[in-house]
């Protein structure tokens, strides 16, 4: 095996000093954490709403997309907490194509980490700068988390990593809620073990440090589908679904029993359109059931300014350039729909 060193990169230190976040930013995120807490420990009846492209692939569309999600949420704050998705790293299933924007800050030249480094500090910066959004992204790399943690206040580890044990590990260190995935196979046992796993204290090794970790009390499950051993999607936002997961929590002594609904992936069998349809389901099983209402604390919505997904080589401002997502006409008016149904 050969791999050739090109260059040490920053320690995440070096970077939040370069690129600091003023204390006003970190007023305002300290209040949006608070906010999006008292959701999961029980004491908020706000719903939470983690939306945003399937992933970040260019500054401008990306925060003209915020700037959007500004404008609702303003008009929706007494009921809803939307967490914009900047997801800065896109995980690849046999590792070819667009690997996100820390990998490739302009998905038309080479990878540059450091470029990418400081691309997504200065994205999240902006969002938070600019549009009191404090946001999400999915810990695709637990050893880069530090690069960004005084500036999300949620993420959510992948259905390919829920299993892993560093993931696992950080995830426990971690102040934001930390959603784990199911993993590709469905196996609902294996996401509750992640969650548990999360919530407890450990000793690990992490950046070249022996450390310590309290446990993430905010750690829960996110409801993404699967793939049988046919390899045929099977939904699990479903009713039944969610009183199972319930029981499951039941039995578990876990704190704060909480779920997000991703209605795409699996879910919608990456059918894009069909995200309207799973959200209001979603909103319904709460309406018709207590314990539903007190487990599924939002949703995960995968949404651009334009409908479905394009060639990287397109240039559409604002269309993905990996999975298919809801454009902003639809999402405007879901995320209404949902509000007028909590």
């Amino acid at each position: 095996m050969k791999m050739n060193f090109k260059r040490k990169l920053p320690i995440p230190q070096e970077v939040k000093k370069e690129f600091p976040v003023t204390e006003k930013m970190a007023q305002v995120k300290a209040k949006r954490d608070e906010e999006i807490r008292a959701v999961f420990e029980g004491k908020s009846d706000k719903f939470i709403l983690v939306i945003g492209p399937c992933s970040a692939d260019s500054p401008e569309p990306v925060l003209e997309y915020i700037s959007r999600l500004r404008k609702v949420e303003d008009r929706v704050a007494d009921k809803m907490i939307i967490i914009p998705r900047i997801y800065t790293n896109k995980p690849r299933t046999t590792g070819q194509g667009y690997k996100g924007m820390l990998h490739q800050p302009d998905p038309n030249e080479e990878p540059d980490m450091y470029k990418g480094i400081v691309a997504i500090r200065d994205i999240h910066i902006r969002a938070l700068r600019d549009y009191d959004f404090s946001c999400a992204d999915e810990m695709l790399y637990p050893e880069n988390y530090r690069y960004l943690s005084d500036l999300l206040s949620y993420v959510a580890i992948g259905a390919r990593s829920v299993e892993n044990q560093q993931h696992r590990l950080v995830a426990s260190g971690i102040e934001a809620p930390v959603g784990m995935k199911n993993p590709t196979s469905g196996d609902l046992s294996v996401m509750m073990n992640s969650v548990t796993a999360a919530q407890a204290s450990h000793t690990f090794l992490y950046r070249g440090w022996e450390v310590t970790s309290e446990g993430n009390p905010y750690a829960h499950a996110i409801l993404r589908g699967y793939l049988d051993f046919a390899g045929k999607n099977v939904s699990n936002y479903h009713y039944e679904d969610l009183l199972k997961v319930n029981s499951l929590y039941e039995k578990s002594g876990l704190v704060n029993p909480a779920v997000i609904v991703d209605t795409n992936h699996n879910n919608s069998g990456k059918k894009y359109l069909e995200q309207v349809r799973i959200a209001k389901d979603v909103v319904h099983s709460r309406r018709e059931s207590d314990e539903i209402r007190r487990l599924v604390k939002g949703l995960m919505i995968e949404s651009y300014i334009e409908d479905g997904a394009q060639n990287s080589c397109e240039h559409i401002f604002g269309k993905s350039i990996t999975d298919p997502c809801l454009g902003w006409e639809k999402t405007e008016k879901l995320i209404f729909d949902i509000v007028d149904k909590l």
